[in-house]
């Protein structure tokens, strides 16, 4: 995940998303991001990690202090948030439908880093339709078997 580095609709790479999205998640759990959290949320070697801690805060995305840990930066955490906000939003409309959670999770994961504003508001719409019109997400869910 972390090692790819395709474009995304925000303008920043998705290998930097996932960055930013694990920093945030473990700020939020732990009140603190250092590398060899990071590295283990990732998979990836704490080396790696620190190569992209080290462009994340040049790009000013983070605030980075080595052997301290670091914080992320309003640019940062509008980035994350944004991409964290995509990824509920596209697990809640593939749940819907009835989609298994292992393949939502996959799915998601690349999903959430190439879609465009426009298809993204449209799948908010139907969300919010779907969850207003249960009857309707019912008939969409595929059956499960008996």
């Amino acid at each position: 995940m972390a090692g790819k580095s395709t474009p995304s609709t925000l303008g920043t790479t998705s290998a930097i998303e996932d960055y930013l999205e694990r920093i945030m998640e473990l700020m939020d759990e732990k009140g603190y991001a250092r590398v060899v959290d990071i590295a283990a949320r990732l998979g990836i070697s704490q080396a790696s990690v620190t190569n992209m801690v080290q462009k994340l805060d040049a790009e000013g995305l983070i605030k980075y202090e080595k052997y301290r840990g670091l914080v992320l930066t309003p640019s940062g955490l509008s980035v994350a948030q944004t991409i964290a906000r995509r990824h509920e939003l596209l697990e809640e409309f593939f749940t819907l439908l009835g989609v298994t959670p292992s393949v939502i999770a996959h799915d998601v994961e690349g999903m959430e880093h190439h879609i465009s504003p426009e298809t993204l508001e449209a799948i908010q719409r139907l969300t919010e339709y779907l969850h207003a019109n249960p009857n309707v997400a019912s008939i969409i869910q595929k059956p499960t078997a008996e």
